[in-house]
């Protein structure tokens, strides 16, 4: 099983959302916000899930409805991490990662 990790950038794009979803649907805020931990959690378990987008990234995708989110991440070391770079809404232009 691989450790996830989460880059700051990850960590502010979850907040991100999280003060969006609060203000436009708090209804399902905290529903939302579970399901994004939830398949980014499978990740540590099935690293290889996600398409790949360049080189060794790859983006997960995760369905909430008519749209859902995306996690872009790199498994690492013979898959014993797995570095989350960023989420963000598939409406959303494009990833932003440092």
């Amino acid at each position: 099983m691989a450790r996830l990790a989460w880059t700051e950038h990850a960590l502010e794009d979850l907040a991100r959302l999280a003060d969006f979803l609060a203000k436009e649907d708090p209804a399902s805020a905290d529903a939302t916000f579970g399901l994004i931990q939830q398949a980014v959690g499978i990740l540590a378990d099935h690293p290889l899930i996600g398409r790949r987008v360049s080189g060794e990234q790859r983006e997960l995708v995760i369905s909430r409805g008519r749209w859902g989110y995306l996690a872009l991440y790199e498994p690492q070391a013979n898959f014993d991490r797995v570095l989350v770079y960023a989420i963000r809404h598939q409406r959303e232009a494009g990833f932003e990662a440092d």
